[in-house]
């Protein structure tokens, strides 16, 4: 370990699950960064995520965004590309932009929303972006008609939440320079979406453990049912 997460870790009580305001509280005590760092938030789940019928995924905007702004490239012709413009996408094209991936390389984006009818010729660069997660999707809501009322959502703080191969959820609920009240909205916001999203499937304990960090700091479980 580094010598910040050496003296991190000492703020951490081994094996101890805290109340949520104690846990956020404890990571914002833990020596600083030279950034403001990101705050980070991981739900073991139980579910198998190797069933199709046991899939934990959706998107939510969390009430004081993430910190970050992300920068929207859209895919739409005609007038949802001018409405797509009005609603502040860092980037609008068509056929132009896609070929600018296949052939530049270029990802200077953090999302991309696109109309249905763009998918196809989208397809031509689906092994790029698909291991990137930039890949948009209907259930995440980055492949519909309304552009605008997507790039708005997507600065607002929409965030787009799945399981991984451990059935782990993870999300970034803000900065540390948001302090303990907007952390501690965003991280409810975010898990009331989660057990929303239990599959009707799924068996005994559904929230398994929560655990919160900073980017440089040490991880601090949470008791689950804590508010």
């Amino acid at each position: 370990m580094s010598k910040r997460m050496k003296e991190a870790a000492k703020f951490v009580v081994p094996g101890k699950s805290y109340d949520l305001t104690e846990a956020i509280d404890t990571i914002l005590k833990m020596p600083k960064a030279k950034f403001d760092e990101t705050v980070e938030m991981h739900i073991k789940l139980g579910v198998d995520s190797k069933q199709a019928d046991q899939q934990v995924r959706g998107v939510v905007i969390l009430p004081n965004g993430t910190g970050k702004t992300k920068k929207v490239l859209v895919l739409a012709k005609g007038d949802r590309a001018e409405q797509a413009k009005t609603a502040g996408a860092d980037f609008v094209g068509d056929d132009d932009m896609i070929q600018k991936i296949q052939t530049e390389n270029w990802f200077g984006f953090d999302v991309i929303i696109a109309t249905p009818d763009m998918m196809p010729t989208l397809g031509k660069v689906a092994k790029m972006l698909g291991p990137k997660g930039l890949m948009p999707n209907p259930k995440s809501g980055t492949v519909t008609l309304d552009v605008a009322k997507a790039v708005l959502e997507t600065k607002a703080g929409k965030i787009e939440y799945r399981l991984d191969k451990n059935n782990i959820v993870h999300c970034a609920i803000g900065k540390v320079s948001f302090g303990i009240d907007k952390i501690k909205q965003n991280y409810l916001t975010l898990l009331e979406a989660i057990v929303k999203a239990k599959p009707a499937v799924a068996k005994g304990t559904y929230l398994q453990s929560i655990a919160i960090a900073t980017t440089m700091g040490a991880g601090v479980k949470v008791i689950p049912s804590s508010k």
